[in-house]
């Protein structure tokens, strides 16, 4: 069995936290892409206002088949302290039941932890065993900042322990 990193990244600093991920703990990588326009200020405010909501959206892949893994890990940006609407929507299209789940949120003030409070409620709610969660504070970090908070975080939080 393997390791999954699923997420999904509108501006980027996800991205470069799950590949930094990926790299360290020899995962399979996956992101998800929300079909619907986040761009520009009107599109971003329905956007925090469709997460605090938990509205689904269409996202591509559609679907992921989580059968030859047995541990993933899921990160999402924070919008209104709450996961993206294609985060909520993967999760409400997947079985977690027999999982190891690791959550990680990016976030660029606070409120990460309630972002992943949600996450945990609702893999929780299917099947899975949440093993661990963090949060990545990315406000005017540069890329490689991002890089070594990232890699602090394996170390301290020893994640490396859950590689199979």
């Amino acid at each position: 069995m393997a390791t999954l990193i699923v997420y999904y990244s509108q501006r980027g600093t996800t991205d470069l936290v799950a590949k930094t991920l990926a790299k360290h703990l020899n995962a399979s990588l996956l992101r998800i892409h929300d079909l619907k326009n986040r761009e520009g200020f009107k599109n971003r405010l329905f956007s925090t206002i469709s997460a605090f909501r938990e509205e689904k959206t269409d996202i591509l892949p559609a679907k992921v088949d989580l059968t030859n893994y047995d541990t993933i890990y899921i990160g999402s940006p924070t919008w209104s302290g709450s996961p993206t609407p294609a985060i909520i929507t993967l999760i409400d299209r997947c079985n977690f039941k027999g999982k190891d789940v690791v959550l990680f949120a990016t976030m660029d003030a606070n409120r990460g932890e309630a972002n992943l409070k949600r996450l945990k409620e609702k893999v929780t709610m299917r099947g899975a065993r949440v093993i661990e969660c963090f949060t990545i504070a990315t406000k005017n970090k540069s890329p490689e900042q991002l890089v070594h908070d990232t890699e602090v975080i394996i170390e301290v939080k020893d994640l490396k322990m859950y590689k199979r």
